[in-house]
Order: C-alpha cells, then sequence, then structure tokens
C-alpha cells in the first residue's frame, strides 16, 4: 500500500464507519416509522354481561332493622317486590361472596340468612332454578361449607355451583382497563337470565372498601393477586363486566376493620342496614356511609361512575326508606 499513510487509512476508516453508522440510524428510523405507521390489528371487545330488568320503579332502597334477612327482605319489597325482576319460569344466578372459609359470625363473606331469603324470594316469584356461587380465595367447597351458605342454599331450594376449570374463559371487558382476554366465571353464567350480587359491607387494606362492585372480583379466574397492583382499575373494570339485574348489601355487621377477612368481632360494628338496588355504583356510594367514608373515598368508584356504571350521588335516586319487622 505505497503512498498510503497512516493518517490517509484513519481517515478513510472513520468516513466509512459514519456512513455505516448514518446507514444503520437510517434503517432504525425507517423501521420504527414503519411499526408505527402499521395498522394495528382491530381490538375485539367482549359482550356486555347485562342482566337488567326493565320493569321500572325505584333504584334504591334503605332497609333498617336487627334481623338481617328480614331486611333484605323489606328493601326488596321496597324495589316492588323480587318480581319485578325475575319472572316465572326464568333461571337466576346469585353471586354471593363466599371467598374465604370462616363462619357466618366473622362477616368475610355474605350471611346464610341473607342468602337463604333471597333465594325463597326469587324461588316464590317463580324461578325455575336458582344457582348460587363465586370463585373463593380459599378452597371453594371449604368456603361454601364453613360459611353455612350452602346449607342455606340447600334448605330454601337452590343451588350451589362450584367452579370447575372449564367454566372458566377469556373475556375482554368493553373499554376495560385491565380486565383483557381475562379468564371470567362464565360457565354458572350461561343459560341465567337474571344476576343477583350479594354480599356484606366490609373495610378493604387496598381498595378502602369492598362492597356489591368489588364483589364481582369473585367471578375472575387466572393470577387474580397481580390485578392488586392496578386495583382501583380493576374496580372500575369489574363495574362494568357485569350489569346486575339487583345488588344487595348487607350492613347489619359491617367489617369496620382489618378488612377483608377480620377475625375478631371486635373489628365488626353494629349499623342495622341492608340495601338494595338496580345501581352498584349507587348502592356503594351509600355503603360507604356505614363504614364512615364517602363514595369518593373509594378511589374505584368515582371512575366506575365517570364510564357510564351508575352514579355516585345516591341521593339524587331518592331511596325508598323503610323499617324491617321480624
Amino acid at each position: 500500500m505505497s503512498g498510503f499513510s497512516r493518517r490517509d487509512f484513519l481517515g478513510r476508516a472513520a468516513r466509512a464507519g459514519a456512513t455505516v453508522a448514518a446507514a444503520g440510524a437510517a434503517g432504525i428510523l425507517l423501521h420504527e416509522e414503519a411499526t408505527l405507521g402499521a395498522k394495528k390489528p382491530q381490538r375485539q371487545e367482549g359482550r356486555a354481561l347485562d342482566y337488567r330488568a326493565k320493569a321500572a320503579g325505584p333504584k334504591l332502597a334503605i332497609a333498617t332493622g336487627p334481623q338481617r334477612a328480614a331486611s333484605a327482605r323489606a328493601a326488596v319489597e321496597a324495589l316492588g317486590g323480587m318480581g319485578r325482576f325475575v319472572a316465572k319460569g326464568e333461571r337466576v344466578l346469585v353471586k354471593v361472596n363466599a371467598g374465604f372459609a370462616r363462619p357466618a359470625w366473622a362477616g368475610a363473606t355474605a350471611h346464610p340468612d341473607v342468602v337463604s331469603e333471597v333465594v325463597k324470594l326469587c324461588l316464590a316469584a317463580g324461578a325455575a332454578e336458582v344457582v348460587v356461587t363465586d370463585n373463593p380465595v380459599n378452597d371453594a367447597a371449604s368456603c361454601f361449607d364453613v360459611t353455612g351458605i350452602r346449607a342455606a342454599v340447600e334448605s330454601s331450594g337452590g343451588r350451589v355451583a362450584i367452579p370447575k376449570t372449564d367454566d372458566f374463559r377469556d373475556h375482554t371487558v368493553p373499554d376495560g382497563l385491565v380486565l383483557r382476554d381475562w379468564p371470567v366465571l362464565l360457565g354458572p353464567l350461561d343459560g341465567m337470565d337474571r344476576v343477583i350480587g350479594l354480599c356484606p359491607a366490609k373495610d378493604h387494606g387496598l381498595s378502602r372498601a369492598t362492597l356489591t362492585v368489588k364483589n364481582w372480583y369473585g367471578l375472575l379466574g387466572g393470577r387474580r393477586n397481580t390485578l392488586h397492583q392496578r386495583i382501583h382499575d380493576t374496580i372500575r373494570d369489574l363495574a362494568l363486566l357485569v350489569r346486575p339485574t339487583l345488588v344487595i348489601l348487607d350492613g347489619t355487621t359491617p367489617m369496620l376493620r382489618n378488612g377483608p377477612t377480620g377475625g375478631s368481632v371486635s373489628d365488626l360494628g353494629t349499623r342495622d342496614t341492608v340495601v338494595a338496588g338496580t345501581d352498584p355504583v349507587a348502592v356503594d356510594a351509600f355503603g360507604a356511609t356505614l363504614l364512615g367514608l364517602t363514595g369518593r373515598d373509594l378511589p374505584g368508584l368515582a371512575p366506575a361512575a365517570a364510564a357510564g356504571a351508575g352514579t355516585l350521588d345516591w341521593e339524587s335516586l331518592k331511596p325508598v326508606r323503610v323499617k324491617a319487622g321480624s
């Protein structure tokens, strides 16, 4: 390489390197532009699980009294009776909170007395079948037994559906933020005409409260613990997951602290109140007051209202207030 100095070599190498780098950068930019400009696959939205009744009537009823079953019956009657929601021959699913293998006195799960009353009311209205289900945190069969819910359901003429693996199917919540292609307990919903949500009012360490909207968490499968990282978005999505026929919140002895499991009677308060309604957001906004909170204190509830799942202004619904007998 006569006449080719070291300086010439380094200069040519530097220019060649710059050319390669420029070409590489251009290639990266072209790749990024092609990616950003590519047509994205269309989002497949899931169908709404909508079981709302069309019959007109009050949207919210608040019943007070020391006997929770009587209060639940009075609240439903104040809305127009179960016949407003369940027609003869219809099949009804009652989604309870049976999440933990704890006795009824602990207040961590739906009380068997209220579950029994709701099953009886549905059958008296002419329901062909009443099925009660949940996907508990603990072993499902144990939860339904220890809580007394299974015995209450079966003695009242209903049937308990213990979740099976093939009952879960991937589902996308319309406009969901978190629940997209998520396993949902859809098996027990197959063929159902009406869906009722039933749960106790409880404190919750992450969401501040677990009420009727959070109750739908028990329809989810998969790694539910990962949802805790976005619990408020999850609650918002749950309000859009199911549009129930009716929800019933038992605030007779709400769990005021150490929720959602509790474990001591000292965790419970006495409110002697059961609220029922067709607007779960409004029911929960009122339910928050039983825990010394407001609807706006629950970070997942306002987004649910904003998404069209209901109203935080429960008083605007002019709730019917009744006192329950024995």
